[in-house]
């Protein structure tokens, strides 16, 4: 299992269902999100916070555009 997918089960396991990601939306705040990334490292402690950050400045619909 990738480090993405380690990321992506344990963030969907803490998260609420409005907040629930896809491969998808990581592949996509990895390209926006850039700069906070080192190699492919997806660490929960640094990452999950900015990425909900991220995924809350989005309406339902523009996420459902984004899957």
């Amino acid at each position: 299992m990738s480090a993405k997918q380690k990321f992506l089960l344990e963030h969907n396991r803490l998260s609420p269902l409005h907040l629930q990601a896809t491969t998808s939306l990581l592949s996509r705040f990895r390209i926006e999100k850039a700069s906070i990334f080192k190699d492919n490292h997806w660490s929960v402690d640094k990452l999950r916070r900015p990425f909900i950050l991220w995924l809350t400045s989005f309406t339902s619909e523009e996420i459902k555009n984004m899957s």
